[in-house]
Formats: C-alpha cells, structure tokens, sequence
C-alpha cells in the first residue's frame, strides 16, 4: 500500500531501480555488483543498443569492457583470470546487461555457462590454463555446439562424428545455430566417438578456432538478438588433438545435460532483464501519456496490467534465484533451472508483448525499444531447450521424486 501512495513518479522510479524487497534480501556484494552493472548497462549498452539492433553489430567493445568489469568469467576462480563469484552473482548482472541489450546479454550468457563452465568442471588443469584464463577478459569468447540440422531437441541424435586416429580426433559433420559463431576462438563440440553406443558414444572436445577442415556457414538473418552471430560450424576432416578431449570418452551427453542445466539459468537471466525492461518502458510511457484527460497509469485496466506484468516478472525472479542458489551450493537443480527458464521466458513474451499493448501504436515502430524487447523475448523460449522439453525436464525430475 505504501508504494502506491507515494505517487506516479516514485510508482516510475520503484520499478527503474528496482530496489524493493527483492534486491534488500541480497547481499552487500551482490547489491554492489547489480548497482555496477545497472550504470554500465545505462551509460554504455542501452544508447547503443537499438544501432546494435538495427545494423546487426557484434558490440565488441562493450564485451571486452564487460570482461574489465570481471562479467565474461564472473564464476570462474581467481587463478584462472576469473572473478570468482557465485552463480546468484551470475544471474543478477546477467540479467542486469541483459535488461540493456539482450545481445550482450547472450554472449556473456554463451561465455559463461556454456563454453567456460563445461571446461570448468571437466577440464584438466593445461585445458584450463589454455581454454579458460584467456577467455575470462572480453577479448576472447568461446561456444558451444551441441545443435544440428536435425537434432534440435533430440541432443542425443548427433551425426557429427569423431574418429580417432593416431593423436588426433577427425571430426566431420555440421552443428547449427551456433551462438558466438563467427567472434568465438574456441568451441567445445559434441560429436560421436561411437555411434554402436548411441547416446553413450557421444564425445565433447574443445576445438580451437580457426582450424583447418573447419568452415562457418552465413550468418543468420534472426528475429532478434541481432547482435550475437549466430551461423553453422562444418567439419571436414578436421584435425583436433586427442588432448582435446573434455572429460573421458561417452561422457558427452552428459557434459551436455549438465551444462544446459546450468545454461539455463543465465538464459532464464537474459529473459528477466527483458522483461524488466519491458515493463520500465510501459510503466514510463503511461505515466506520461494521457487519455481521457489523465495519465494512463491512472486507468485500471492499464494498472492491471502492469499488477500482472510485475507479478510475472518476480514470480520468474525467485525462481531463478533459487536455482542459481542450489547451483552454488552444490544440491540437484536441473528441475528447478527448467522451471526458471520455463517461468522467465514466459515472462519475458508476456511482458513484451503487454509493454506494446500499453504503448498501442508507438509499441509497434522503431523509436520506442519496446518492440525490440518483443522480438529478443521469443528466443528465449526456444535455444537451450524450448518451453516443451523444459515441461518434459520438469515432469520426469517431479515423477522420479515422488517415487512413481
């Protein structure tokens, strides 16, 4: 009740800061680390984030600052060039840049969860050395390929194949919708070392880029995120060491489950800080647009909506929050990841889509970012497991708690 009496200006300001309950439950280091990331994302990704946009630029000075402000290896540890932070540290700057430019946002995502963390944790100490410390300051960023031309949500179907011979990996084949294609300098690849074993036979190596036997397809002409690459990596005959190898022989499909259940968060991460935009431009706009000789945000059906919006949005926060909590301390999260990234993106297109409606005719043009926030939404309900596959994760995590 307090909040609303504080009027329509401070109603604005709450929801641009968002400094209420939820932020007070943080720590001090996570506070000052989101206040951090709010003034970059203010001062240095949202005036260029619609050029971005429109001209489909890869923003690479921004990432290299990002990686100066610690964000490109925010868990990695400190001997390795990281910055050493927790997983909740991840999500709330994520989310933060993400709420700036939803680009940045998925490749300090991609960076992250998908490249640095499998070689985090499977990685021997020279991968590490090698893979890691020189991808942690923005220079340099790396992905991860796991998609196919056929095999989006069937991760186990992969026809790209490792063959071993002598001290080296031959691989052959084609990934797709690789995020980071073109600007990464490394990927770990998930290929199949014996196709006898199915599922089992699939291997992760870590292929430096570029290297000969391996061509990038065009880049995608996307919906949104523009400013991410996004194109295909085809293998033919391409030698990679066998010291490449991430983790043991058949481990592949499992470094794969892992580290989306991890991915997941951050992409949940991405969709909250579009959709916490989203709602800061509804919330903006109806406070200064009139009709029927008021504000807009006086109107009860637009204050319900902004009720509904907000009550999305927070309710997709805790989520993700809690699963980015039983990630650091080291207790089963992949069901609650899927819930998180199920509940964020859901958000984020919930959202977007009500901030045009609130906006009506200036939601649908280009001078206002609202329509721009509508477009990067729709991704996040698909790569790193669309909404359906998140629900059969949820589903079979439930069942197998209860004992059925």
């Amino acid at each position: 009740m307090a909040l609303f009496k504080t009027g329509i200006p401070n109603l604005v300001k709450c929801i641009q800061k968002r400094n209420i309950a939820s932020l007070s439950a943080l720590s001090e280091t996570h506070q000052m680390l989101q206040k951090t990331c709010r003034d970059f994302t203010e001062g240095e990704l949202k005036p260029i984030a619609s050029k971005i946009d429109r001209e489909h630029l890869y923003p690479k000075e921004q990432i290299k600052k990002m990686g100066e402000l610690g964000l490109m290896g925010i868990s990695v540890p400190e001997e390795l060039g990281g910055t050493g932070l927790d997983y909740l540290a991840y999500a709330i700057s994520l989310e933060e840049i993400s709420r700036g430019c939803a680009s940045a946002g998925v490749i300090m995502s991609v960076n992250n969860s998908l490249y640095l963390g499998p070689i985090m944790e499977w990685g021997t100490k020279e991968q590490k050395e090698k893979y890691i410390t020189p991808y942690t300051d923005g220079n340099k960023v790396g992905c991860f390929a796991l998609s196919e031309p056929g095999n989006g949500s069937d991760a186990g179907a992969a026809s790209t194949t490792a063959k071993l011979e002598g001290t080296n990996y031959v691989l052959n084949g084609t990934k797709s919708w690789i995020t980071n294609g073109y600007e990464s300098e490394a990927s770990v690849v998930l290929a199949t070392t014996d196709k006898s074993l199915k599922h089992k036979g699939i291997s992760a190596i870590i292929v430096p880029k570029p290297i000969e036997g391996l061509e990038l397809g065009k880049k995608e002409d996307k919906l949104g995120i523009r400013g991410s690459s996004t194109c295909s990596l085809m293998f033919e005959n391409c030698k990679v060491s066998k010291e490449n190898l991430l983790g043991e022989t058949g481990f592949g499909f499992k470094i794969a489950m892992k580290t989306l259940d991890a991915g997941r968060i951050g992409i949940a991460s991405q969709a909250l800080g579009i959709a916490q935009a989203s709602l800061e431009v509804a919330a903006e706009y109806a406070s200064k647009r009139l009709a029927f000789g008021k504000p807009l945000l006086k109107l009860q059906t637009i204050q319900n909506k902004l009720a509904d919006m907000a009550l999305q949005l927070e309710s997709a926060r805790l989520l993700t929050w809690r699963a980015a909590w039983l990630k650091d301390n080291k207790m089963p999260y992949t069901k609650e990841a899927a819930m998180a990234k199920l509940a964020a993106s859901e958000a984020a297109t919930f959202l977007s889509h009500q901030c045009i409606q609130i906006l009506g005719g200036m939601g649908y043009v280009t001078d206002m970012p609202a329509e721009r926030h509508y477009r990067d939404a729709r991704i996040t309900e698909i790569y790193e497991g669309t909404s359906e596959i998140q629900k059969l994760v949820i589903a079979g995590n439930l069942i197998k708690e209860m004992g059925l």
